[in-house]
């Protein structure tokens, strides 16, 4: 298997079709029921990750492949406006919630945030939550960028974390969930472990890499992702902890071992409005109440998941080689 888009099979067989197999030299094929089990720390029956996307709109986007606000000229005070209330207001008010149920947040940083909201950087190091990369603003995208372009990006997030915390960044949510063909080997050459983006399973999977990095792909959500239920499908509040609660419960019934997992996706100015906060604490109530759930930090579940279970997966879907 390879990942750099030379794979052959399906594509020779449906030269008509776009090829489909450099997507599953990246991520090999396997089913859920082939798999052998996950064992979650404790016996738990499912592990769960909570990411609140801490973001920064900017006022006066440059130009660039894709177009980050809706209406034009800029700028679009209406767009930006409501997305500055999450910095200003809502945060504060997820914040609390969280802190209510102890969860070890993940938070998907634009990374600017550090420089732009002290306040909001100072919060987020009290509480020792996980930081995830999501690019330096939400917009501007890695669309369209060449390798040498995204591999300068990717260094200047990792240049903006080490100044204030001395770290670098282990994983990454693109901004506004965009990247490239090259994107996994890129990160792979700058030291990540795992990529949120790829939403195509229930647990973790090996992330195949053209340099032979052990990258893991950790499913986010769309499905429970609060800002496009809420913000723009108009879903109701109930509906939302409903659906939450209802993904929660038939994951943690499952009897196969299989070591699901559920993301939680936040975003302060959609859930930290105040007629909306009160579900996320039912939902957070109703994950507490269950003694054998894992709730923990991206970077856990990865260094669990790489430890005891990468190398079975990966010997599973594609024989362990990767060449």
């Amino acid at each position: 298997m390879t990942a750099d888009g030379t794979g052959t099979g399906a594509a020779a067989a449906y030269p008509h079709e776009r090829p489909f197999d450099p997507v599953h030299d990246r991520l090999p094929y396997a089913p859920i029921v082939d798999r052998p089990p996950i064992a979650w720390p404790g016996g738990a029956r499912i592990a769960v990750w909570v990411v609140p996307n801490i973001e920064h709109y900017e006022y006066l986007p440059p130009a660039g492949a894709v177009d980050p606000y809706p209406r034009t000229p800029h700028p679009d005070v209406r767009k930006y406006a409501y997305h500055d209330y999450g910095n200003r207001v809502a945060f504060w008010r997820m914040a609390e919630v969280l802190d209510r149920y102890e969860v070890p947040a993940t938070v998907s940083l634009n990374v600017a945030v550090l420089d732009h909201y002290p306040q909001i950087a100072a919060a987020m190091a009290e509480r020792s939550w996980d930081l995830m990369s999501h690019g330096l603003y939400n917009t501007r995208y890695l669309t369209g960028m060449d390798r040498d372009q995204e591999r300068e990006f990717l260094e200047s997030c990792n240049r903006a974390l080490e100044r204030h915390t001395g770290r670098r960044f282990s994983g990454m949510l693109g901004p506004n969930i965009t990247g490239n063909r090259h994107t996994p080997d890129l990160m792979a050459e700058a030291g990540m472990r795992y990529h949120a983006d790829w939403v195509h399973d229930e647990r973790p999977s090996p992330l195949l890499t053209a340099g032979g990095g052990r990258m893991v792909a950790l499913p986010y959500s769309y499905e429970l992702n609060d800002a496009p239920l809420l913000m723009r499908s108009h879903v109701e509040g109930s509906a939302y902890a409903d659906r939450c609660i209802a993904q929660f419960e038939r994951l943690y019934g499952e009897e196969d071992g299989a070591g699901r997992m559920m993301c939680l996706p936040l975003h302060p100015f959609t859930i930290g409005q105040p007629h909306r906060i009160g579900y996320l604490d039912r939902v957070l109530a109703h994950l507490r109440a269950r003694d054998d759930v894992w709730i923990a930090t991206a970077s856990d579940i990865v260094d669990h998941y790489l430890r005891h279970h990468y190398d079975a997966d990966l010997k599973e879907s594609c024989g362990g080689r990767h060449e």
